[in-house]
């Protein structure tokens, strides 16, 4: 079994040496059951990003593999190199690797054990425990109440950047998934839902991590006026293939 750790990259020259060697570190002390990789997704940055993941992809070829998509956009990034994965089961993890490290086996264990098709971290769940700013509270509390009125879903966390899908279930789904930024991981979660997949949320350990010189890419105000739009146009989307 093959299980691909995917972190998409966009202008993280700051972090990207620095967590993905944390990451690869942690993998390696682990006495996983199977085979694993690392694979940076570089979709559009222009700083060294692409420089720093060849520089990583070089030294430990063996473990880490870069992917460059020239295009941005977090969504367009992980399903251009899903959609060609051999893995058996593909993970989405954000660089600043704000999910703790310990939580990979919550993730991935539902998986393999108790033959789930995807699950997700949540930030929300009441065994969650969190650090991170009120904009960051208010933005995910916004979502998750606009979401769950709209689309009338029982999930406590659609955006959290930690999720595991069997990437066979991934390729059956991906026509339907068309956003290409954020949004993605709503539009991920509820067509798996839709289509009858098994779903596990857990609890995560989170922490907000910002560094010198990274601003938060969180406008509340902008941001969920969005999330709405992409909402009502996923439930008509929606609507449109529960009649047919």
């Amino acid at each position: 079994m093959l299980i691909e750790f995917c972190l998409p990259v966009y202008n993280e020259e700051k972090i990207l040496k620095s967590n993905i060697l944390k990451l690869l570190d942690y993998c390696n002390k682990q006495n996983f059951n199977f085979d694993w990789q690392i694979v940076i997704i570089n979709n559009g940055s222009k700083d060294n990003s692409k420089k720093i993941g060849q520089e990583l992809f070089n030294e430990y070829f063996k473990k880490i593999k870069l992917e460059n998509i020239k295009q941005s956009g977090k969504g367009r990034a992980l399903k251009l190199y899903w959609q060609k994965s051999n893995a058996d089961i593909i993970v989405y993890m954000d660089i600043d690797l704000a999910v703790s490290l310990n939580n990979i086996s919550d993730l991935i264990n539902p998986i393999i054990k108790e033959n789930y098709d995807l699950v997700i971290g949540s930030r929300l769940l009441p065994d969650s425990k969190i650090k991170r700013s009120l904009l960051r509270e208010l933005s995910s509390q916004t979502y998750n109440f606009l979401s769950k009125i709209i689309l009338n879903h029982n999930f406590s966390d659609l955006q959290c950047g930690f999720k595991a899908i069997k990437t066979n279930v991934f390729k059956k789904i991906a026509s339907y998934t068309k956003n290409n930024k954020w949004f993605f991981d709503t539009e991920l979660i509820i067509f798996a839902n839709h289509f009858g997949y098994k779903i596990k949320e857990i609890p995560v350990i989170w922490e907000e991590n910002k560094y010198d010189q990274r601003k938060s890419k969180v406008n509340l105000i902008k941001d969920s006026i969005k999330f709405l739009i992409n909402l009502i146009k996923l439930k008509i989307r929606l609507n449109q293939l529960n009649k047919k």
